[in-house]
């Protein structure tokens, strides 16, 4: 076995990407503080095609060196825009008929394997600050809470990696 070089990965160019099918999920940012993590979420959002990505509240925006330290130019190709309040963004989606879903851990969340994904909806998936979660005013305002299972002693996963496991599952079902 062998690892691939760069130029049999059949990537597309920025220009191909920006036109081609993506999948019906819209990223919230709720106030999220790291530009790594930022850039993080702009390349998983890149990886798996979702169609933007929502920067509310104190969560940076591009251009900035620390988003594109993560980024590596996801930043270009994903699609974004910035609210200054996460509750504009979330009532903004749900205008275009996206489903507000929260990724939290709360009262009547549901387990992510056993949320059920219907692949003729589209979606907004909200994610939360580091520290402090999705905003509590904007629980109140969403249709689903999905919740990612885990069983160490933290309860807490990385908001970057949160999004990729979330984003591969919504991939699946809509590819």
């Amino acid at each position: 076995m062998r690892k691939l070089k760069n130029e049999e990965l059949n990537r597309v160019s920025l220009e191909e990407y920006k036109h081609k099918n993506k999948i019906p999920v819209i990223v919230i940012l709720d106030n999220v503080r790291s530009m790594n993590n930022i850039g993080s979420v702009f390349r998983t959002c890149d990886a798996f095609s979702a169609e933007a990505i929502y920067l509310c509240g104190i969560t940076s925006t591009p251009p900035h060196r620390d988003i594109h330290k993560t980024a590596l130019g996801a930043e270009d190709s994903v699609e974004w825009k910035y609210f200054e309040h996460s509750t504009d963004a979330v009532k903004y989606a749900s205008d275009k008929g996206y489903i507000p879903v929260a990724v939290e851990q709360a009262d009547k969340s549901i387990i992510l394997n056993q949320f059920k994904i219907n692949n003729s909806e589209k979606y907004a998936i909200i994610f939360g600050n580091e520290i402090n979660g999705v905003e509590d005013i904007v629980m109140e305002n969403i249709i689903h809470c999905i919740e990612i299972p885990q069983t160490g002693t933290k309860h807490s996963l990385n908001v970057s990696i949160s999004t990729g496991i979330v984003l591969w599952e919504f991939f699946k079902t809509f590819n």
